[in-house]
């Protein structure tokens, strides 16, 4: 099947073509589930280095587990969600012995057009990941996964292995928390001007 004809395949559909020898639903997997995996790796690292091995790491096992593949077990989305998020949790583990020297982190690249506009949108991304980093790993992780990532609670409850409730409680719980760490950096950040 052509690569373009794929893009209204169900990802289930998709990765069984894949197991089946067809390189373009890899391709159309890669294009749909790569951007989200990635974007959940960098807000749980905070680290885009990073965040592109745990994606490219994630994708590889899903390859893997292609061939045995059980439709209707679990979405394939929310089994990537719930790889790529061990996989953080484990290298935010390792990193925990060790630490880091302001100065080794590389700034974010970022085409944003006016010189303000991007200063504030910095300040912004890195209030808010710095708050996320103070966070618990369980809060945080649900944090991202619904309000970031916008998947809906028993999503997150099957990516997490929990109750639909104890999601809840943990995202209530971390939005609470991370209002408490920003609240005093309102005018800092130029929230009081919108």
């Amino acid at each position: 099947m052509p690569y373009d004809a794929m893009s209204g395949e169900s990802d289930e559909t998709l990765l069984a073509a894949y197991a089946a020898g067809d390189q373009a639903a890899a391709r159309a997997l890669v294009q749909r589930l790569g951007p989200r995996a990635f974007g959940h790796a960098v807000r749980m690292l905070g680290d885009r280095a990073e965040a592109e091995d745990v994606a490219q790491e994630a994708l590889l096992r899903l390859w893997r587990a292609a061939p045995g593949w059980r439709e209707g077990e679990a979405k394939v989305s929310t089994w990537l969600y719930r790889v790529v998020s061990n996989l953080c949790i484990d290298r935010m583990r390792r990193r925990r012995g060790r630490s880091v020297d302001i100065d080794d982190i590389a700034e974010p690249a970022d085409p944003a057009p006016g010189a303000e506009a991007t200063l504030q949108g910095k300040a912004r991304e890195g209030a808010l990941q710095e708050a996320l980093d103070a966070l618990p790993e369980r809060q945080r992780q649900a944090v991202v996964l619904r309000h970031l990532e916008g998947l809906s609670n028993p999503e997150i409850a099957g990516i997490m292995d929990l109750g639909v409730r104890a999601v809840e409680s943990l995202t209530a719980r971390g939005r609470k928390a991370l209002e408490a760490l920003l609240a005093g950096r309102r005018a800092e950040l130029g929230y009081d001007d919108d």
